[in-house]
């Protein structure tokens, strides 16, 4: 066991993060894992770092570093993240929330008049609820509805929005994509999988090995879930409303692809913006009329 019972919680932080450092990991996966593990804050930390680990806490600790020396990340190990300023469990059906992905928060709410209106708000693909959850954290009179096609995922989710304030307006549905649903949603939003097939065994082991394959494949070139979701909003009874907001994540190299799909489906010219370093993140579509089955004929 690499920590002994007998070792302060300020020496166990320093040996991990050694540790740690000597296979090219930041340190701040050891303080998080330090302070997760071993139930304490920041200033529990510094105020008795010289408490010893105790046999419990050299226990899990010794597993916790073991876990990400196998390469799982920090997040999975602690069953929990934050986005948003909010804390999200995590499942194993679910992805990590990720900080790029406040840039479609942050999209969904730019494109909005008033955050006070009572908006109808759809989320495919919601995963552990954080896009939607995000969402209704910041517009107190909307509703919200996160589908999925992994039942463990909507039910975290679900344990997500109630330990945000936001259950009472959030439904949750397992199907696929909009099957099943009907209406106008003021705001669509979406990250779904974009990477292409092919990649997928190239993508980090952090990634590749442990978040779920079926969140990550997009298909041959990346792009399937983009086409289906924009299909089921023009030809099927869900639709986005006149004058709403359709808004989706995209892969770094996929935006102008995105925004060329939805024009073809009768979006408009959709609006691509950069996530914090500088990469094309989202691709926002606006339209004064949004595309239905009537119009079509």
């Amino acid at each position: 066991m690499p920590f002994d019972s007998g070792l302060s919680r300020s020496e166990a932080l320093r040996r991990m993060t050694e540790t740690l450092a000597a296979r090219g990991i930041g340190d701040q996966d050891a303080r998080f894992l330090v302070l997760d593990v071993l139930h304490l804050t920041t200033t529990d930390l510094i105020l008795h770092g010289a408490t010893p680990l105790g046999v419990e806490g050299a226990r899990a600790l010794s597993l916790a570093l073991e876990r990400r020396l196998t390469g799982e990340p920090v997040a999975r190990i602690v069953g929990a993240w934050e986005f948003w300023g909010l804390p999200f469990g995590l499942s194993p059906e679910t992805l990590v929330p990720r900080a790029d992905t406040e840039t479609l928060v942050e999209a969904a709410l730019a494109a909005l008049a008033d955050r006070r209106w009572p908006l109808r708000i759809l989320d495919l693909g919601t995963g552990s609820g954080c896009i939607l959850v995000a969402l209704l954290s910041e517009l107190p009179n909307a509703f919200g509805i996160g589908v999925d096609r992994a039942y463990p995922a909507l039910a975290q989710a679900r344990i997500n929005a109630e330990r945000n304030g936001v259950a009472k307006r959030a439904a949750f549905v397992n199907a696929d994509w909009t099957e099943g649903l009907s209406g106008a949603f003021d705001l669509v939003v979406s990250n779904p999988p974009y990477i292409a097939s092919a990649t997928i065994a190239d993508l980090a082991p952090e990634v590749r090995d442990h978040d779920p394959a079926v969140a990550l494949d997009g298909g041959a070139d990346g792009l399937a879930a983009y086409r289906t979701i924009l299909r089921s909003l023009t030809t099927g009874p869900a639709r986005l409303a006149e004058g709403g907001t359709l808004a989706f994540e995209v892969g770094y190299d996929q935006s102008e692809a995105v925004r060329r799909l939805g024009a073809e489906a009768g979006f408009g010219d959709g609006q691509i913006i950069p996530d914090l370093t500088g990469h094309a993140r989202v691709v926002r579509f606006s339209p004064i009329r949004a595309a239905s089955t009537a119009e079509k004929g």
